[in-house]
């Protein structure tokens, strides 16, 4: 079977690396496989946090439109349903996570990084948000929360609708990121977060986390059954099918 991700335990810290192409593009198969990798650290006693990160110049691209746009009605629903679990067991590690976003990050990656505990992200000309609206995707409530968890419901609702992706910098002034350092020195930033929430208390630290994202994790999962029905009554729309042959075309094109 083949491996879409990279794992490295130190200092009882596991970081997740990325690795599936240039971009790191989600399918169906590396969605299982970071799923399982994220229950088997929850599971393991002698990992205390995780760091997911991607690699030089992509944390993620987000999901893989090539191949998703190729799959039938039940591998696009199997791809959704456990596209909003992954976000729900992310959101809901009892663990410290951290976001080491090495490059790009929008749509899907920005997901990923806003379900973690912290994001610290390479300075350079890349972008992070979620750009989904502009694709023909419907962005649940559950991720509208999840994105004003961190900046605030008015600026979560004037950049969803207008699909605004922002820089590091401007991200970070507006609470997305936590912390911008040069590319070499984010592997560092990232395990010192973790060794900063490492030391205190386990259980005072992760019954805390959970209490502070109660409301957050039951809206997701009481509204994962109506969100993918709404995501592919869209998905398969025509317009839709559209302005994804046509994203496409250009990418397949570079």
């Amino acid at each position: 079977m083949h491996s879409y991700l990279k794992t490295q335990v130190t200092d009882h810290i596991c970081y997740i690396q990325l690795d599936r192409g240039r971009s790191n593009a989600m399918h169906l198969e590396m969605i299982e496989e970071l799923s399982a990798t994220i229950q088997q650290q929850q599971d393991d006693p002698s990992v205390e946090a995780i760091v997911l990160q991607g690699k030089e110049g992509f944390f993620t691209s987000g999901l893989d439109l090539i191949t998703l746009f190729q799959y039938d009605e039940q591998q696009i629903r199997t791809f959704w349903e456990k596209f909003i679990d992954l976000l729900h067991q992310l959101a809901a590690f009892p663990k410290p996570s951290i976001a080491a976003i090495t490059g790009h990050s929008p749509a899907g990656g920005c997901v990923l990084a806003i379900c973690c505990d912290y994001r610290v992200m390479a300075e350079g000309e890349f972008i992070i948000g979620l750009n989904e609206v502009p694709v023909g995707i419907i962005v649940p409530s559950s991720i509208f929360d999840l994105y004003s968890f961190w900046i605030g419901k008015a600026n979560a609702h004037r950049f969803l609708l207008e699909g605004k992706l922002l820089s590091p910098q401007a991200a970070l002034e507006v609470g997305l990121l936590d912390e911008v350092v040069p590319f070499e020195r984010i592997q560092t930033a990232a395990g010192r977060k973790a060794k900063h929430y490492m030391q205190f208390d386990k259980n005072a630290w992760g019954a805390t986390k959970m209490n502070i994202r109660k409301e957050l994790l039951k809206n997701i999962a009481q509204t994962k059954d109506e969100a993918i029905e709404q995501v592919l009554k869209q998905w398969w729309a025509p317009s839709t099918r559209s302005i994804l042959k046509t994203i496409i075309d250009n990418l397949t094109k570079k």
